[in-house]
């Protein structure tokens, strides 16, 4: 780590770059504990988001979207408790009118302010309570209010997912910070259910979606808790430019630096998201190398994570390495199917697309690590990926089953 570029910020989040406020209260949405975030900047900011490829999109993405599209906001209101999906032309208004309650509270025009839902599908918004809430949403704004707002977005999360990193840029310090919510519900195909990156750097739009999707297709893109992609999935990133550097251009040592810095944050949020995973007992950190591509190599790396049945045999603590070559083989990856090996930690359990005699006690303590590391060679380029998920355990049952009660 001592030749990385970037420091890491401890506690860091959406409010470590210059400018920017947050705050959390509770609105009554959910029966407890803080459900309703603000997030603020002191001047404007170039905006860049990338969104669920689900056909069913909630309200809230439909009014974002377009104003994401315009490259400049000033604000973000997110509740959770309640994704405002599926709920006709009223949830749409009820979109709306959370928008316009912030942006009349801060003074800014109604397509400033960028909005978001979490929650249960198909139940009418309360925006009344929205609305009565905001007032001291607002007035509480701070530097000090990150991770009030990280929790208020957070629903069968057990813990905050924040991250930060800071690095030189010429004269100028500059700072990449985010939050992000996801346990459920998470095979995104663009992002997390939610996530929300802050910078101070000085970017114009187009470029700042230009790294967006090369973070998330490194990241977010690269973790699943359980194969579903959500109607409410999106990932922003805002930069308000008070870092006062030249613009960042593409195909400069300026773009990648930020790129790498935008993606370690992205990494980090990621990997929380997984680890969290409703019921999950351990962090499942899938390594493939030697593959003919790097898209090659994110297919296999992506369908083992997702895998039920690797899930399940990493929860049971069973050396099961066929259903990894399994899930390998039906990714859509190109390999030789005669060439591959596998490892559990550092131990093979396959070599040359044939099994091995192993110590099951060795891989069963193997399996007992928090996280849980699989290594597959496929033997066919030199192109790897990395991806996250986490074991199944009975709880993610649970959890679901009585998810609205």
């Amino acid at each position: 780590m001592n030749s990385s570029p970037f420091t890491y910020i401890e506690g860091g989040g959406v409010t470590s770059p210059q400018g920017f406020t947050a705050s959390g209260v509770h609105a009554g949405l959910k029966k407890k504990d803080m459900d309703l975030a603000v997030l603020y900047s002191e001047v404007g900011f170039a905006v860049a988001g990338v969104f669920t490829t689900n056909r069913v999109k909630a309200a809230p993405l439909l009014v974002t979207m377009p104003r994401v599209a315009g490259g400049v906001a000033q604000a973000l209101v997110v509740n959770s408790g309640n994704a405002n999906a599926c709920t006709g032309e009223e949830g749409l208004e009820d979109a709306h009118e959370m928008g316009r309650l912030t942006a009349n509270l801060l003074d800014l025009p109604e397509d400033r302010v960028l909005v978001a839902s979490t929650g249960v599908i198909g139940v009418r918004l309360p925006v009344n309570r929205i609305g009565a809430a905001l007032p001291s949403a607002v007035a509480g704004l701070s530097r000090d209010g990150g991770s009030d707002a990280a929790c208020a977005i957070m629903t069968t999360d057990t813990v905050l997912k924040q991250a930060a990193v800071s690095f030189t840029l010429g004269t100028h310090r500059i700072t990449v910070g985010g939050m992000a919510k996801g346990s459920g519900m998470i095979h995104p195909n663009m992002a997390t259910m939610l996530g929300f990156i802050t910078t101070d750097i000085v970017i114009r739009p187009q470029h700042l979606q230009e790294a967006l999707r090369y973070a998330s297709e490194r990241s977010f893109n690269l973790i699943s808790v359980d194969g579903d992609t959500s109607t409410n999935d999106m990932l922003l990133v805002l930069a308000n430019g008070l870092a006062a550097n030249d613009p960042v251009e593409p195909d400069t040592p300026e773009f990648e630096l930020f790129r790498e810095a935008l993606t370690t944050v992205c990494i980090e949020l990621a990997k929380k998201v997984a680890r969290d995973g409703e019921g999950a007992t351990c962090l499942l950190e899938v390594r493939v190398k030697g593959a003919p591509t790097e898209e090659d190599a994110r297919k296999a790396a992506r369908a083992i994570c997702a895998s039920s049945l690797v899930k399940a045999a990493v929860f049971g603590r069973d050396a099961n390495w066929g259903r990894v070559i399994c899930a390998a083989g039906y990714s859509g990856a190109d390999f030789n199917p005669n060439s591959f090996d596998v490892y559990l930690g550092d131990l093979p359990v396959a070599l040359a697309g044939r099994g091995l005699s192993f110590d099951e006690q060795w891989a069963t303590a193997i399996l007992e690590q928090d996280p849980v590391v699989v290594t597959v060679d496929l033997h066919s380029g030199g192109a790897g990926a990395v991806a996250w998920g986490c074991d199944l355990s009975y709880d993610y049952v649970k959890i679901n089953a009585a998810y609205r009660t």
